[in-house]
């Protein structure tokens, strides 16, 4: 393996097609798709300033790296990507990029961040200003995220994550197959249009949240003091602890709960209207 150490470099592709190579202490400056078409890359200690460095790359390690704000877009067309103890401020990370295991990883920036990705890997990562975050990724397995970012996996397939606080508005809208386990969502109208969403030992917060949603399960979840006109047009299996504040017009299905304010079944109720509500 050829070793590069301690050099700077810039402008156009200055390591591109490079096969078999090991960064450290490397600088990567102002440019364009630094190492694009490369593999087999192992960089340790770098820092990454110019935008798109690995562009179609096939299997790559990162451990304790730096992307600042230039570096957008850096991860795109990929496969078989590492990454450890690193910080992330380039918005636009990771596009079209298949095999992505993240550990304790930083992610201040993450605008636009993994879209159209398969089989993520993510335990100990933080994102902030996220928005739009994980759209359209499938193969998702995810332990200890905090994530700040409005609309997080929309149209999300086959997803499972653990021991999470997810403060996002509009998530999971038309995902399907979720599963989350012990964990807080904040954010209004969540899920909405979901089919098969599971959420076990789950907090949840804020208006209208589980509308429309098909095959959707809660076990043993607890609900905010804002979380009103819950379940409206959804099929549902439910066991609710705590208090819910209101159950509003669910299309089918059975839920059951410890307290609750207000159910409201009304003439504006979507056939069958048969789902079963009563009190644990």
């Amino acid at each position: 393996m050829e070793k590069i150490i301690g050099q700077e470099f810039g402008g156009e592709r200055p390591l591109y097609c490079k096969k078999d190579l090991y960064l450290e202490n490397v600088t990567i400056h102002a440019g364009e798709s630094a190492l694009k078409e490369t593999g087999n890359i192992t960089a340790v200690h770098c820092w990454f300033e110019g935008k798109y460095p690995f562009w179609e790359c096939d299997g790559f390690v990162i451990k304790d790296c730096l992307f600042t704000v230039g570096a957008r877009s850096a991860l795109w067309y990929s496969r078989g990507c590492e990454m450890y103890d690193s910080l992330i401020d380039a918005p636009k990370m990771f596009r079209r990029t298949k095999g992505i295991k993240l550990r304790n990883v930083q992610i201040p920036g993450g605008t636009e961040t993994f879209w159209d990705c398969s089989d993520i890997d993510l335990e100990d990562v933080n994102i902030d200003r996220a928005d739009y975050i994980f759209m359209h990724c499938e193969n998702i397995r995810i332990r200890n995220l905090h994530l700040n970012g409005n609309y997080g996996f929309q149209y999300a397939r086959n997803v499972e994550i653990h021991d999470s606080v997810l403060n996002s508005k509009d998530s999971f809208w038309e995902s399907e197959n979720v599963t989350v386990y012990d964990s807080v969502i904040n954010g209004e109208y969540l899920a909405w249009y979901s089919k098969n969403l599971r959420l076990v030992r789950c907090h949840i917060t804020e208006t209208q949240p589980l509308c429309y949603c098909e095959g959707l399960v809660l076990e043993d979840c607890t609900f905010g003091d804002d979380a009103d006109l819950a379940f409206e047009y959804s099929t549902v299996e439910a066991t609710v602890r705590g208090h819910l504040l209101s159950i509003k017009n669910p299309t089918s299905g059975h839920i059951r709960y410890e307290s609750v304010g207000e159910i409201i079944l009304d003439g504006n109720i979507k056939a069958p209207g048969d789902c079963i509500i009563e009190k644990i």
